[in-house]
């Protein structure tokens, strides 16, 4: 009786630590951070100060700066990728799914495991997050990400960069291993917002959008031509590698500077309140 007794004891702690551990390789929010639901300014209040009361009526695209008017929206508590995915986790998607594989797969500038995976599309870019899961962020979610908990200029704060902080300005003329720069971190704890390589986001761009965009969880307009990337790259001087920098380009661009990172979270885009963009 006590060698059987002694035997189910064993079997039971056994078999409670495989299934803990099991759930913890299945944590669906390993790897990311949490940031919490509130209000915040997005874009620049310094180009709002720099704009001409009648360039807000200019029908000319290029009358207002791509980071201005700023306002203030509301975004729901969402989860966001630490790193930017790599080539390491992207290849375990391509095998799985037996998806095309990145442009500069056989590139050893850019292929090496723990480096951001480049030279994907957009909708490769958000079929990976829906494999895991996930989605891609949307733009103000992005610059909430970035953001962190006070009013700076980039991430890590008010510092200018430096090669301490941020892969820029051709300094290694390729991609870094992610999480490379700790100095370069957000106050959520979140690598590489800014440098290293742009990152596509959900939201289609229009120059305009910010005069009339929403104020709850904005998801960009219906439809466009371009998709919003942010963060700066590599290859970005120091005026195109700031917080609020936005950019934009054809979601079907394979570039050696362009990679991304996912999120998760309560956003109208996995509400069913908007399906997601062809």
């Amino acid at each position: 009786m006590r060698v059987f007794t002694t035997f189910t004891i064993s079997f039971f702690y056994l078999f409670t630590s495989i299934v803990f551990a099991n759930l913890s390789d299945l944590n669906p929010y390993k790897g990311m951070a949490l940031i919490h639901e509130g209000i915040y300014p997005m874009g620049s209040y310094k180009s709002l100060k720099e704009l001409r009361p009648g360039d807000l009526f200019n029908t000319d695209r290029h009358a207002l700066g791509p980071e201005n008017p700023a306002h203030n929206v509301y975004i729901d508590s969402f989860y966001i990728d630490i790193f930017e995915v790599t080539n390491s986790s992207y290849m375990k998607f391509s095998k799985a799914t037996e998806s095309r594989k990145p442009l500069f797969w056989e590139n050893p500038d850019f292929n090496q495991h723990k480096q951001p995976v480049v030279g994907i599309t957009w909708k490769e870019a958000q079929s990976y997050c829906k494999w895991r899961g996930g989605r891609l962020p949307t733009e103000a979610e992005w610059e909430k990400a970035s953001r962190g908990k006070r009013p700076i200029s980039y991430p890590w704060g008010n510092e200018v960069p430096d090669n301490s902080k941020i892969n820029f300005n051709h300094i290694l003329n390729k991609t870094a291993p992610v999480g490379s720069y700790e100095k370069g971190i957000s106050d959520y704890g979140i690598h590489d917002l800014s440098g290293n390589v742009s990152e596509w986001t959900y939201d289609w761009h229009l120059p305009e959008y910010y005069i009339f965009s929403t104020k709850m969880n904005p998801t960009g307009p219906k439809k466009g031509i371009y998709k919003v990337i942010r963060g700066g790259n590599w290859r970005n001087k120091t005026e195109d590698v700031n917080m609020t920098y936005r950019n934009a380009t054809v979601p079907s661009i394979r570039n050696k500077t362009l990679g991304f990172r996912c999120a998760k979270g309560s956003n109208p885009i996995t509400s069913g309140k908007y399906s997601t963009p062809k």
